[in-house]
């Protein structure tokens, strides 16, 4: 009889861990990237009575096993420009105030005051910073804090290439003059006019080039950098050849004070000419040059494949930074310590940290986060099966108790 009132007892309390965790549930609603937790009961020892053990009565259930389901959550759109969403496996590394290494599935994301790119609770994600405007990322080195360059001035860049894909007619006669201009940068950012002029000399298959700056932007008259091109019966270039070094322009003595332009003309694309000589309108068809005006920074955000993308004033768009992700074998392992955030238990997998998509990681989708995997059909369904299980071990309860008052009566 003892035994039924500590049976019914466990019952209760393994029903009221489970009520809580539905509860749970229901409060993260509405958490970005939450996931599920589930109970799973199972039974105590059963006590064998008899001879051959044929009567067997179990001491109840007990604790319930709490496990969380790392299931796909659904992508919903936002307007936030630096939210992040993972389609697939895979967390958000994540480092706290105290220095410790946390993992995520939360994609609201922000900026602090560092600069330092966030999640909607403080901490720090981790990933790789690109410091150069020039230079590409190198996702190889360690993963680190990601610095975003808020507020500041991208500098100017001088050109030191230029290259210009066009068409010189075949039916010129002598002295026929087709022109172009292009606009080159300085170390200051100022921006040149750069003046191509090609003129049909009186032999076949040949053009003379011509090119100079406006007296104006020189404190000297610019000695022009002139040659000539020559094509074969084909249309195709033979000088300068795809061997020769490319044609150097050398801008001097510049009236706002900037150092001097050093260009190259590339002529050739390896070995395809830029320049052609067929029987069409002389016309530009590409152009080209590698220097930059200096641009304020517009606005920051989250591309797909976890990219931080900077755009520019200029028009120009940088990738600044890349999120990385961390792949665990055993997610269910991971101990949920708040703010969205898993840390690792003494049975989790050594975590696997790279790129999105690459190592069975999932992908990074920008502008979007991962809503909850919280059924609310499911935890009514549930919260309404536990509270008809509470009901009825507190009937067991009941009974107990009024046949043991019935025993108790007997001796009376």
């Amino acid at each position: 009889m003892l035994t039924s009132f500590s049976t019914a007892l466990s019952a209760l309390d393994a029903t009221i861990t489970a009520i809580d965790v539905v509860g749970n549930n229901l409060a993260n609603l509405n958490t970005p990237g939450f996931k599920t937790s589930v109970v799973a009961f199972h039974d105590l020892v059963t006590q064998s009575l008899g001879a051959q053990g044929e009567t067997q009565v179990g001491f109840g259930v007990g604790r319930p096993i709490t496990m969380r389901e790392f299931s796909q959550g659904a992508i919903q759109t936002t307007s936030g420009p630096l939210d992040a969403a993972i389609q697939g496996d895979g967390f958000f590394i994540v480092r706290d105030n105290a220095g410790a290494t946390d993992y995520t599935r939360g994609g609201n994301l922000k900026v602090d005051k560092e600069g330092k790119l966030t999640t909607s609770t403080g901490e720090r994600l981790q990933g790789w910073t690109n410091t150069s405007t020039t230079a590409p990322l190198d996702t190889n080195a360690p993963i680190g804090d990601i610095v975003l360059p808020v507020g500041t001035l991208k500098p100017p860049i001088a050109t030191t290439n230029v290259s210009i894909d066009m068409n010189l007619n075949a039916a010129a006669v002598k002295d026929d003059k087709f022109s172009r201009t292009l606009s080159v940068y300085d170390s200051l950012g100022n921006a040149h006019t750069l003046n191509f002029d090609f003129v049909k000399t009186a032999n076949a298959n040949e053009w003379s080039y011509s090119i100079s700056v406006p007296n104006s932007e020189v404190k000297t008259a610019m000695t022009p950098l002139a040659g000539k091109l020559t094509f074969d019966s084909s249309g195709n270039l033979t000088s300068p050849a795809a061997t020769d070094a490319a044609p150097q322009i050398t801008i001097a003595g510049l009236t706002d004070g900037a150092a001097d332009i050093k260009l190259d003309w590339s002529v050739w694309n390896g070995a395809t000419s830029r320049i052609t000589q067929f029987s069409q309108k002389s016309a530009v068809s590409a152009n080209t040059q590698d220097g930059a005006a200096p641009a304020s920074l517009l606005s920051v955000g989250v591309a797909d494949g976890g990219r931080v993308v900077a755009k520019y004033s200029s028009g120009e768009q940088i990738v600044v930074g890349q999120l990385a992700m961390a792949m665990i074998r055993n997610p269910d392992s991971l101990i949920a310590i708040g703010n969205n955030n898993y840390g690792l238990s003494a049975r989790t997998a050594l975590p696997a940290i790279g790129l999105p998509d690459s190592g069975g990681r999932g992908t990074i989708l920008g502008g979007a986060v991962e809503a909850s995997t919280v059924d609310i059909a499911k935890e009514f369904t549930n919260l309404i099966v536990l509270q008809r299980a509470y009901q009825a071990n507190s009937k067991v309860v009941t009974t107990v108790d009024q046949i043991s008052q019935d025993t108790i009566s007997l001796k009376q």
